[in-house]
């Protein structure tokens, strides 16, 4: 397991100084790949939490993680949000520990029908609320590292 990490550390630190485009990994649930220094090269990272205590503790320690290995951009993207007093809550939690919060993903019963299906949420459901959402965080993202939506 750990020379999966040490590859992907390095595969990413080669891609930060040699591409001109932008490269997204989705690293795995937990705080290892953290721990790990796996994600030491990113130059921004989303804690995706849930409106649940247990994952909003994850997101936080994530987040302070991320910190601490010098990423600059990090901020929290809340996930799977059924209703107003959920996203209150998560932005209450995250104003309390000093989180910045990116946005919120609506739950949105076109990504579980896709997950399902073994597809993509885009392709099951391109309308879908979720789509737009993430469409939305992408470009918020981009603006927030003054990337202007340039890439």
């Amino acid at each position: 397991m750990c020379r999966t990490h040490a590859t992907v550390r390095s595969l990413l630190g080669a891609l930060v100084g040699s591409v001109e485009e932008l490269t997204v990994a989705d690293m795995e649930a937990g705080l290892e790949h953290l721990s790990r220094g796996t994600a030491r090269h990113a130059d921004a990272m989303l804690a995706v939490v849930e409106p649940y205590f247990k994952s909003l503790e994850t997101g936080r320690k994530a987040y302070e993680c991320a910190r601490e290995l010098g990423i600059p951009h990090v901020y929290v993207v809340a996930n799977k949000v059924r209703t107003p007093e959920e996203h209150d809550a998560i932005a209450a939690f995250c104003r309390r520990h000093g989180l910045q919060l990116l946005g919120a993903v609506p739950y949105d019963e076109a990504f579980a029908a896709a997950d399902r299906e073994g597809r993509a949420p885009i392709d099951v459901a391109p309308q879908a609320r979720g789509i737009a959402e993430i469409a939305a965080l992408a470009r918020r993202l981009l603006d927030a590292r003054g990337n202007g939506g340039e890439r």
